[in-house]
């Protein structure tokens, strides 16, 4: 079991003695779409996929959280954002803008990018780099900016 699952494991028991209602639903959804995968791929999950799923979970959050603003639910949107920031206490810290930028800016140095047509090969070194620590679609932006 890789050490980020245990950690959400043992966070889950911690959650159930303070009888923490809600920390304790979304707990368990993370650790079930976990067990989802492992169920589907046949495979033991490690600590960078478990952030790829953590990821995955937020982002959605995120979108509802916003589409739920933007009807006028805000009662919804406060519980959307209550499970994103028990989401993020999984995730790493995120990087800034700075840091996100020397990245890519190492990445497109190792690749030998010119274009963007090379934007795949670049993403490809950058994605494990940042995985749960930054936005996709930012690091995106930065790419094509930067290659552009």
């Amino acid at each position: 079991m890789s050490d980020l699952k245990k950690h959400i494991s043992d966070t889950l028991k911690d959650a159930m003695r303070a009888k923490e209602k809600q920390r304790v639903t979304v707990i368990r959804t993370i650790l079930s779409e976990c067990k989802k995968i492992e169920v589907d791929e046949r495979i033991e999950l490690d600590d960078a996929r478990v952030l790829a799923v953590l990821d995955k979970m937020n982002k959605q959050r995120k979108d509802s959280n916003q589409q739920f603003i933007d009807g006028g639910r805000e009662d919804l949107a406060a519980i959307e954002q209550e499970e994103m920031a028990i989401i993020s206490e999984f995730l790493p810290t995120p990087l800034t803008d700075d840091e996100v930028g020397e990245i890519v800016k190492a990445a497109i140095a190792e690749t030998g990018a010119t274009s963007m047509q090379q934007m795949g090969a670049v993403m490809a070194i950058v994605k494990p780099q940042v995985q749960g620590r930054a936005d996709m679609a930012q690091i995106s932006k930065q790419v094509k900016a930067q290659l552009g």
